[in-house]
């Protein structure tokens, strides 16, 4: 028999640490190679992390939610260990000859240690009121379990506390649920909080005219052919901020505040805020400037299964450049999202509704959607950002400019 310290790998390139987010074994039990350990995140990525050696596990280090150096000891494995065999009973020693004892008297030497002595009748009623004959100790010097050790158990069991009177108006119970912030909501949570204190928020709001677009993507959509998937409104949204980030570069970038460095990307590679059973994670679509619409629907489709699914790797879930947050039928009319730094804006997509605009004098309906974004004031300017999102209003009210290269 030999022991084996695990030690947590290196799951990712410049990672110190990660948090722990499950465990998938226990001390004592018995695991095979491969089997699923551990599971650890680090930049709202899970990698779980299988069993290197087989074994029994001796010890563990870390609960839930706590953070992991890489490299510390967290699981040492008895390697070769078979599962313990239950223990033989003990033998029964010998009855002394000049003293001969009676069938009841040899009972209680004859049992396996351990063994609770009670008649069947005392086992039925214990079962019923729910107590365990283990927690209970026997009166009798013979250690056998009987009516009046059930009875000196219940009197000794507390009368359980009155309910409390009912608030009127309110007769539901006064309920706490603690729910402790690990894992991607942890992370979420840090993320938000470092943000709205480091980054003054500049939010501005403008309203689009989408009913070409919803025509001519209802048309695309209808079209018969070979399946290109199905067009939705981001795909559009994404090729109008790349050809407005053209124009407007320092949108199309990070800011080190420490460094007082301002670096503008070439590549777009646009972050999509996306709802999880986990939370909000943020895949990318990376090089979006060379793709066309189709291509992003499906880039899209794919990189938000693999984040639901909680199968996106740390690459792509980081790196964006410009973020782009929907939440689709939910939108509202107008939100205030946050930016994802060293990111310098972020454009929000609000509902479409069908309302009445006037034009031209006259009173006609269109199809009108807000967008709602923010933008890093220590280094956008408002003038910026509003020619920013003129520019991609442009491109949203004349689609057909988007489909070209």
């Amino acid at each position: 028999m030999g022991t084996y310290v695990f030690r947590l790998p290196d799951v990712g390139e410049g990672i110190a640490q990660a948090e722990i987010v499950a465990w998938h074994a226990e001390v004592g039990d018995t695991i095979r190679e491969d089997q699923p350990l551990v599971d650890v995140m680090t930049d709202k990525a899970t990698v779980e992390i299988g069993a290197p050696v087989a074994g029994r596990i001796l010890s563990r280090k870390g609960e839930t939610g706590t953070m992991a150096a890489i490299g510390s000891e967290i699981v040492v494995i008895e390697t070769g260990a078979q599962t313990p065999s239950k223990a033989k009973a003990a033998p029964v020693p010998a009855a002394d000859a000049a003293t001969p004892r009676s069938a009841p008297e040899v009972a209680p030497a004859s049992a396996p240690k351990g063994k609770v002595l009670a008649a069947p009748a005392v086992r039925a009623r214990a079962a019923a009121l729910g107590i365990d004959l283990a927690s209970i100790e026997a009166a009798a010097e013979d250690g056998r379990i009987r009516h009046a050790d059930l009875d000196a158990a219940l009197l000794a069991r507390r009368a359980p506390a009155a309910p409390p009177a009912p608030v009127p108006g309110n007769p539901a119970a006064d309920t706490v649920e603690e729910i402790k912030v690990i894992g991607l909501r942890r992370q979420i949570a840090e993320r938000m909080q470092d943000a709205k204190r480091r980054v003054p928020h500049f939010a501005y709001v403008e309203e689009v005219d989408v009913t070409a677009l919803e025509a001519m993507r209802a048309d695309l959509n209808a079209r018969p052919g070979e399946a290109r998937g199905k067009l939705t409104l981001l795909p559009f949204l994404i090729r109008a901020i790349v050809r407005a980030v053209a124009d407007h570069p320092g949108l199309n970038a990070h800011f080190d505040d420490e460094a007082a460095l301002i670096r503008r990307h070439r590549a777009v590679h646009v972050g999509v805020a996306t709802q999880t059973p986990r939370g909000l994670v943020v895949p990318v679509i990376r090089h979006a400037e060379a793709r066309q619409p189709w291509d992003l629907a499906a880039e899209i489709l794919r990189l938000s299964e693999a984040a639901r699914a909680g199968k996106a790797t740390r690459a792509e879930l980081t790196g964006s450049t410009i973020t782009v947050s929907s939440l689709g039928a939910l939108g509202g009319i107008m939100a205030t999202p946050i930016i994802n730094p060293p990111e310098v804006a972020i454009v929000g997509v609000n509902k479409i509704v069908e309302r009445p605009v006037v034009r031209s004098g006259r009173i006609e309906t269109a199809r009108m959607m807000n967008l709602s974004s923010s933008f890093d004031h220590r280094v956008v300017d408002g003038h910026d950002a509003a020619a920013f999102i003129q520019a991609v209003k442009a491109g949203l009210e004349a689609p057909w400019r988007l489909l070209g290269p």
